[in-house]
């Protein structure tokens, strides 16, 4: 087993605008002015309010003004009979808000539980208050921190317990410890450490879902023949569903890593949790456990979803020749077509699925020529076995080593947290401290740009990364299974689900088998 390998994968989102850190989106920010009685002095006070409110949002260049919502002669003590705030927090909820601005806590309401019941509802969508007395911001922590001891000691207690957990959560994660909940869980048990344990019996079932994808079953399909074998799902139930069978297809643990943080919560009062797209640093663990998939099937199987998805209205289903088979003319994928579908001269074919689009001239097939076309290819390979193990070998080592874009990947996510974080660092700052907004926006699109620059090349980096070592698995599995194979006189199922890339057809004297090595034969 290969040394255990754990990689940061940085943080794109911004803890205080909930943006991309490269977003140029200004602030949509409101005002909310009160006054409670309707006094002289008051309703001075109240003008005062808006007019102060309306000048300081549209002095700030990163600020879009929204409006200034008010109640006038209403009481705080109660939420339900202000028009004006009710109104501020739907718009806000509608996503026309992103900030709101107020004198100060008893503007905005001096009911305890009404103030912290609207703070977290604006809360959970990212919309953030500012109480310009207190220079309490809702969305900081030290501000939460503030609002919460107004409400109890026994609720900042309950934050403190969450977030000590949470830390010692993302602690583990940041140390390669993997945690995942076994009860439903299917292929693996709880072992003595705590880590992943292969539980022989249902990684049978897991291995069936596998081999049926492979052998062109569609999610539908594998269900209903699970469901017919009467085997359990991860709930232990013997019902069956697609987002199930999914799961268990794009699981990485079930090849021995694991990713870490996948979700996190958003809210420790409630604990929701959400997907984490970025807000929070995720780790990727390799050779973490006993594989129950090898790294080779496992990554066939996501390209094998992705080529289906990207070709869902021609990908069937129906037969494991289905994104198979090519037009050498146009490119496309050959379907399936029936003729006499009404009488007994019914069969089915195999021709270019653009064919009078395009006005091809390439032949069809029907499944017997396809097998046929498969037999003499990997014979031909087998004859001259020796020659293309020498010639896989001497490339292999060329087109897959990584060593070089891995060394620049590190370098590259090294930049990237920094940038990230002089990004937030520059954001907060503005948010709290009055500058120059020509100087702002110098610095930050400056930041912004050298970030972008930064996550281009890392993605690229990791995508080149990704690809070669999905071409070095294919070929050690295809090196593994071509030693080994002697000529075959019919056409076998597994060896076509993992030696063939795919046939393309110029005409009835010139098909094309193109194997997962990329070795091209000529049938």
């Amino acid at each position: 087993m290969e040394a255990r390998r754990v990689h940061t994968i940085p943080a794109v989102i911004s803890r205080y605008t909930a943006e991309p850190i490269n977003s140029h989106r200004k602030r949509r920010v409101a005002g909310y002015a009160r006054v409670s009685t309707d006094h002289e002095d008051q309703v001075t006070s109240y003008e005062a309010q808006v007019d102060y409110y309306t000048s300081y949002i549209k002095g700030r260049h990163d600020w879009e003004f929204v409006g200034i919502y008010t109640d006038e002669g209403i009481s705080a003590t109660n939420t339900r009979h202000r028009d004006g705030f009710n109104t501020m927090v739907r718009d806000a909820l509608d996503n026309k808000i992103d900030l709101i601005i107020t004198k100060s806590v008893s503007r905005f309401a001096r009911n305890t539980v009404d103030s912290l019941t609207t703070v977290r509802k604006l809360k959970d969508k990212g919309i953030e208050v500012y109480f310009e007395k207190e220079n309490i911001w809702t969305l900081d922590a030290k501000g939460e921190l503030l609002i919460t001891i107004m409400s109890s000691l026994a609720q900042e207690e309950s934050r403190s317990i969450s977030e000590n957990t949470t830390w010692g959560q993302r602690k583990r994660f940041a140390d390669g410890k993997v945690s995942v909940g076994f009860s439903h869980f299917l292929g693996y048990d709880r072992g003595p450490d705590g880590n992943l344990v292969v539980n022989r019996e249902q990684a049978k079932t897991v291995k069936l879902i596998y081999r049926l994808f492979l052998d062109g079953y569609t999610f539908h399909c594998i269900t209903k023949e699970l469901m017919a074998r009467g085997l359990e799902s991860p709930t232990g139930k013997k019902k069956w569903y697609q987002g199930t069978v999914k799961s268990i297809l794009t699981n990485e643990k079930y090849k021995g890593d694991a990713l870490l943080q996948k979700r996190f919560t958003v809210n420790f009062l409630t604990k929701e949790t959400k997907a984490n797209e970025g807000e929070v640093p995720q780790y990727y663990v390799e050779n973490n456990h006993e594989a129950i998939i090898s790294p080779q099937v496992f990554d066939w199987v996501q390209e094998e979803i992705k080529q289906r998805h990207e070709g869902k209205k021609r990908y069937s289903g129906v037969s494991i020749f289905s994104s198979k088979v090519k037009c050498g003319q146009c490119g496309s994928w050959y379907g399936a077509k029936v003729w006499h579908s009404t009488d007994k001269y019914r069969r089915t074919i195999y021709r270019c699925n653009d064919k009078f689009k395009h006005h091809c001239k390439t032949p069809h097939l029907t499944e017997e020529e396809i097998k046929d076309i498969f037999v003499k290819a990997v014979n031909q390979l087998i004859e001259n076995k020796a020659d293309v193990l020498n010639c896989i070998t001497l490339r292999k080592e060329r087109l897959t080593n990584t060593e070089n874009l891995e060394e620049e990947r590190d370098k590259l996510s090294t930049d990237l947290n920094l940038l990230a974080e002089k990004v937030q660092q520059l954001i907060a700052e503005n948010a709290r401290v009055a500058q120059n907004q020509d100087d702002y926006d110098r610095n930050y699109s400056e930041l912004v740009s050298r970030y972008e620059a930064a996550k281009k090349q890392y993605d690229k980096n990791c995508e080149a990364i990704q690809y070669r070592e999905r071409r070095r698995r294919q070929i050690d599995s295809f090196i593994e299974e071509l030693r080994g194979q002697e000529l075959i006189k019919e056409f076998d199922v597994r060896l076509w689900g993992s030696m063939v890339d795919f046939i393309m057809v110029y005409s009835k004297e010139d098909i094309r088998v193109t194997f997962k090595d990329g070795t091209e034969i000529r049938a």
